[in-house]
């Protein structure tokens, strides 16, 4: 490829990125009006399936796209789930019932799960000759990050000003576009050596990843967590889990390889952006749900100020992505974004019924300068340490990871401020109370959320502990150790291949 194709390849990526993230988000800020258009009666019990059936899609298929890419080639798998995103958009845009969208939305949550995932591995093979760095992956987790803090002001714009419909059709001129130059301009590196897909692997890590999902869920919600469903669940959940860690020591080719863990960077880095996503996902809810409920702001302005988050992650994404091209370690970063998001929720720890929205605002920017920096630097710092045929499988784990963090931190903080809160009624009735009453279950929710952000400086102080952990640095050829796969004595017959060797090394070619 050309400077100008990977230039033109890149932008591809950032616009497809920014469709998948948006579109976790931007449907619930427009829940009333889809109920009110396709089922008033009785769709308002069906709406939490909006969104958990695509997130429940994405999160089954991510370990699966990354061994597609290390085998099919980076290029067919994200043109593959480009074009099941784009599908399930427009079956979303014109869905006639509850049911019918709801379908559609586990098909746009498997097109959706390999854009956030396999795009990465894109953008980490449009990297140019001679370049050490790649410049794109910090980049790509930025813009990811704030298209999640941008999604509920987005989705309630749209919800205020146009039909909800247009939540979904607004993916088809940029995605369609998107596909037919990533079909022109795209020319990547593809493994000519013949592999495998450990296809159950896949299904028992779907099944894990779909059974934990729900007990995040439901647990504490539509049943206690004690109900028989959630035991039931959470036991499925853990044999799938058994079964798979047994199916990926046995199996020839397995879809999250052991040998992974081995490596010191991959091993923290899994870790701590599973940490973080537990601990991102209070940053953006709990102050929402305070603004709401304390301020009385609506919904669709509330969002409005999760973009100082948005505007910290962007901005120091491209600082620390300049500092890391002339030389800077990502480990310097990843310190340095625990230290300053635990100080971050330390200060929303500090939040009252009436404090000052702009040291809201500014505990926000924090926070989003400290993501900023993990963000950007977790996922380079992955795909560098990363063993070159494994990079697809990598690059997924790290964002499967983070999902499962993500539904963890939901259900645990969810929990604990549920048991925290001593006010009247409980925390969904708020909304409902007046005069004295209100003031008091206000009071105890403030109360109950400042010691749900003191759990989140302790999630993100744990980040710096194995931040402090990582490498200080990586010897650049130094062989990192392969799997006892046919693929990997193949390697060995040529000679013991470093992390980041040329592609040649593996035999590939244009895909």
């Amino acid at each position: 490829m050309t400077e100008t194709q990977r230039k033109i390849g890149f932008l591809v990526c950032l616009v497809t990125i920014v469709l998948a993230v948006l579109d976790i988000q931007i449907v619930s800020a427009a829940t009333v009006p889809i109920v009110r258009d396709l089922d008033p009666e009785h769709g308002i019990d069906k709406i939490p399936w909006l969104v958990s059936a695509f997130s429940l899609a994405s999160a089954a298929v991510l370990p699966l796209y990354g061994r597609l890419c290390d085998v099919l080639g980076a290029k067919r798998v994200f043109l593959g789930a480009l074009g099941a995103f784009l599908t399930g958009s427009a079956l979303c845009g014109a869905a006639p019932s509850i049911g019918w969208l709801i379908a559609s939305r586990a098909v746009q949550g498997v097109g959706a799960g390999g854009l956030m995932s396999v795009t990465m591995v894109v953008i980490a093979q449009l990297k140019g000759p001679g370049e050490k760095k790649n410049k794109g992956a910090g980049t790509g987790g930025i813009v990811a990050g704030g298209g999640m803090a941008v999604g509920p002001w987005l989705g309630g714009f749209l919800a205020d000003h146009a039909s909800w419909r247009w939540a979904f059709y607004i993916n088809l001129p940029l995605g369609v576009a998107a596909l037919a130059t990533a079909v022109v301009v795209l020319r990547l590196p593809r493994d000519t050596h013949s592999r495998a897909i450990d296809f159950p692997g896949a299904a028992l890590a779907a099944a894990f990843s779909t059974t934990l999902l729900l007990v995040t869920e439901w647990g504490g919600k539509q049943y206690a967590w004690a109900s028989p469903q959630i035991l039931t669940l959470g036991l499925a959940s853990a044999a799938a889990l058994a079964l798979f860690l047994h199916r990926q020591s046995t199996a020839a080719e397995p879809i999250l390889p052991p040998s992974l863990f081995r490596v010191p960077e991959l091993r923290l880095g899994f870790a701590i952006q599973g940490l973080m996503g537990m601990a991102m996902t209070g940053a953006m809810y709990y102050v929402l749900v305070y603004l709401q409920v304390a301020r009385g702001i609506a919904s669709s302005s509330a969002g409005l100020f999760l973009i100082p988050m948005a505007a910290g992650i962007m901005a120091v994404g491209v600082v620390t992505g300049r500092l890391t091209e002339r030389g800077w370690s990502e480990r310097t970063f990843v310190i340095s974004g625990s230290v300053v998001t635990a100080a971050a929720f330390l200060l929303l720890a500090t939040t009252g019924t009436n404090t000052s929205l702009w040291q809201l605002c500014a505990a926000l920017l924090l926070v989003g300068i400290g993501f900023g920096q993990l963000l950007g630097q977790l996922i380079q710092l992955v795909q560098d340490a990363a063993p070159r045929h494994q990079l697809g499988v990598a690059t997924t784990a790290i964002r499967f990871f983070q999902t499962l963090g993500t539904a963890l931190g939901a259900a645990l903080f969810g929990t604990l401020l549920g048991r925290l809160y001593d006010g009247p009624g409980d925390i969904g009735s708020l909304a409902a109370l007046r005069g004295t009453a209100h003031a008091r279950g206000v009071a105890a929710y403030v109360s109950a959320m400042d010691s749900v952000f003191l759990c989140g400086a302790a999630v993100m102080a744990l980040c710096l502990v194995l931040a402090l952990r990582l490498p200080r640095s990586r010897p650049s050829q130094a062989p990192v150790a392969l799997p006892e796969t046919g693929t990997a004595r193949g390697l060995r017959a040529e000679g013991q291949v470093p992390s980041g060797a040329a592609d040649a090394r593996h035999g590939t070619r244009a895909s």
